[in-house]
């Protein structure tokens, strides 16, 4: 990590965002085994409450598949890439502007494209697809062709591909979590503030982009990206730094 930041920043100045996979929890074998480290919940609670509620997570899973994650934990989340969003851990769950489930069809399609690929497993968000390698890594370069020509086919205008870790997401255009971090900053608790963001892989790119844009503070997890502040080398020194914040407020 570069520049020593867990002291650098005044809490009641500052909101954060998090990616949650591979930022505050160790990839697992699937989404699915993935468990929080004990004590992940209490200490995001903490920093919540010591940044008078600007703190969101800001992640590919559901924001229902958050909720199970973290348990007991309910905070401001946006989840599947920007394409749903809670202002408030009160509110309900709701789509971003016209966003809309992916169609059946083409999740039919996509499980049938998949069969020449063992080991591969597609995961259905709604209003993104996400297909994980994690268990046939030597498959990446295949499946990102074969992925590539399905988008290809299915109205490249409309569909994305974008590549995360050990990952690859179809999803439509017209959401990402920069567009969802831009939605929390319009509005309290975190309007006002300095917005700090940290991610792990090129899901997170919009994201960073958003937080340069809003003079805030961009870092990566786990190797260096461009246009970056600073970099965690894993999601345990992220855990550290956060448990940090509060501990120097306490202290001051």
């Amino acid at each position: 990590m570069r520049g020593g930041i867990a002291r650098a920043f005044d809490l009641d100045c500052i909101a954060i965002f998090l990616d949650v996979d591979g930022t505050l929890v160790e990839f697992a074998p699937s989404p699915e085994s993935a468990v929080a480290p004990e004590g992940l919940a209490a200490c995001l609670a903490r920093v919540e409450s010591a940044l008078g509620g600007a703190l969101a997570l800001v992640s590919g899973r559901t924001v229902n598949d958050l909720d199970r994650l973290l348990w007991p934990l309910r905070t401001r989340a946006s989840g599947v890439h920007g394409a749903e969003i809670r202002l408030d851990p009160t509110a309900p769950i709701v789509a971003a502007g016209q966003t809309q489930a992916l169609p059946a069809r083409m999740w039919r399609k996509l499980n049938a494209t998949l069969t020449n690929f063992p080991g591969v497993v597609a995961e259905n968000k709604l209003f993104s697809f996400a297909v994980h390698y994690r268990a046939a890594p030597n498959l990446a370069a295949p499946l990102g062709e074969a992925l590539r020509r399905f988008v290809g086919e299915e109205a490249p205008p409309r569909l994305e591909l974008i590549e995360g870790r050990l990952v690859y997401e179809i999803k439509a255009r017209g959401f990402d979590k920069g567009a969802a971090i831009r939605r929390f900053m319009a509005r309290a608790p975190f309007a006002g503030r300095t917005p700090i963001f940290v991610g792990d892989d090129a899901t997170d790119e919009a994201g960073f982009a958003a937080v340069a844009d809003l003079r805030g503070f961009a870092y990566s997890v786990g190797r260096s990206r461009l246009a970056i502040d600073g970099e965690f080398p894993d999601p345990a020194t992220v855990r550290r730094w956060l448990d940090d914040l509060v501990t120097e407020q306490v202290r001051t």
